[in-house]
């Protein structure tokens, strides 16, 4: 699905991106290899930049691949970028790449998301750290977030709980910045209920909210550090708002528990849908296998 341009046309939502990422007329026209007085004729309406000028423009403000489509699109030009589903066979060699990524990292849990926080792929380790958690969390379109910090989710096994969760909040709201559509805002504030308020004045033993996740298990407390990858080069919208989300351990003794999860018989595949999927077809009930989960860029994925 396309971005549809804001009212106003190019001007407004040029000036509206410029003044979200803080940039002046100046620096924007220094990045985009123009002059200031160009940038201020846009703005106003007085110009009408060629194609190439606006791609230039929104690259120089990093702004996503999907909202660059709806600036062309108020230019009067044609979007320059696909959106192609997940599913297509076109992105075949993407899927396989990623299933081998996420395989690589096990035994430690690994995801990928789309632009929303809703699963698009997992591998066996995070369905050790999803085991227990509330089957209508695990219906798809399953939001990892909310499966994070719901009372129904992780969030009773996070020992860590209020500072953890506002570090999860404060990464949807810098998500905000460069996607302001309701649903990432609506969930934002559906997560901001389920937490405790951010501390005011911190105490002396404060590090801040980025800090290692320790979620508890019956068999030990597992210290997590999180890393967030994305592709920096892609050209299609799908692609470029996938992120891959993987928990590494901070600890020997968090290392050789992760081990023993992933490989203990018994360990299930969350019942994610009965909806066939040809992205699905990757899963198994191997545990070291990868599980294509349906989600709003696939055409089978059922609406929540």
């Amino acid at each position: 699905m396309i971005t549809q341009p804001k009212p106003g046309g190019l001007a407004a939502a040029l000036r509206d991106w410029r003044t979200r990422r803080r940039v002046s007329q100046l620096e924007l026209a220094l990045r985009a290899g123009t002059t200031q007085r160009h940038v201020s004729f846009i703005e106003s309406g007085r110009s009408a930049p060629g194609r190439a000028m606006v791609v230039r423009l929104a690259e120089s403000l990093e702004v996503p691949l999907r909202e660059r489509n709806a600036l062309l699109l108020a230019a009067g030009y044609a979007p320059a970028y696909p959106e192609t589903r997940f599913d297509d066979p076109k992105l075949g060699p993407v899927r396989a790449a990623l299933e081998r990524i996420l395989k690589g990292h096990l035994p430690c849990p690994a995801v990928i998301v789309d632009r929303h926080g809703d699963l698009v792929a997992a591998n066996g380790g995070f369905y050790a750290l999803a085991d227990g958690v509330a089957p209508e969390l695990l219906v798809p379109p399953v939001s990892v977030p909310r499966v994070l910090l719901h009372p129904r989710g992780l969030a009773p096994r996070i020992a860590n709980f209020g500072e953890w969760a506002w570090h999860v909040l404060d990464r949807l709201h810098q998500e905000m910045i460069s996607d302001p559509g309701d649903r990432l805002r609506d969930l934002t504030g559906e997560l901001e209920k389920l937490v405790p308020d951010r501390p005011r004045q911190p105490g002396p033993d404060y590090l801040g909210f980025a800090v290692p996740l320790r979620l508890r298990t019956g068999d030990g407390e597992l210290r997590l550090l999180t890393t967030l990858t994305h592709f920096g080069t892609a050209v299609d919208v799908t692609i470029a708002e996938l992120r891959l989300e993987a928990f590494l351990p901070a600890d020997e003794p968090t290392a050789a528990l992760l081990t023993d999860l992933v490989a203990r018989p018994g360990l299930r595949h969350p019942n994610w849908s009965s909806t066939r999927c040809r992205a699905r077809r990757a899963a198994t009930q191997d545990r070291s296998s990868v599980l294509v989960a349906c989600s709003p860029t696939c055409r089978t994925a059922r609406p929540r």
